[in-house]
């Protein structure tokens, strides 16, 4: 089967850092768009960041400027570098991507299985 493993999360004071990583695993043909979405308990889980197969990038607003999105698709690995962290940043952090097992298949999103972020004073 094909696994998503997240890292990254952590506590962090606002204006902090932190770089989340998302790792594909298993029988994987081809990837297409990755993502990072974020849900507050609550609260519908939101696209925070997108990039395509061929490198285009898309934001939330309330992130640009502070967020950057980067793949490398050797390693079926997707990135969120998250600069000056506000408080309202928190809440679980979730990669998605886009994913063909066999030639011709249809793509499935698959998720990983979160990893928490807090920023707190």
């Amino acid at each position: 089967q094909v696994q998503l493993v997240e890292s990254g999360g952590g506590l962090v004071q606002p204006g902090g850092s932190l770089r989340l990583s998302c790792a594909a695993s298993g029988s994987i043909f081809s990837i297409g768009a990755m993502g990072w979405y974020r849900q507050v308990p609550g609260n519908q889980r939101e696209l925070v960041a997108a990039i395509t197969n061929d490198g285009r990038t898309n934001y939330a607003d309330s992130v640009k400027g502070r967020f950057t999105i980067s793949r490398d698709n050797a390693k079926n690995t997707v990135y969120l570098q998250m600069n000056s962290l506000k408080p309202e940043d928190t809440a679980v952090y979730y990669c998605n991507f886009v994913i063909t097992i066999a030639k011709g298949g249809y793509g499935y999103t698959y998720w990983g299985q979160g990893t928490q972020v807090t920023v707190s004073s």
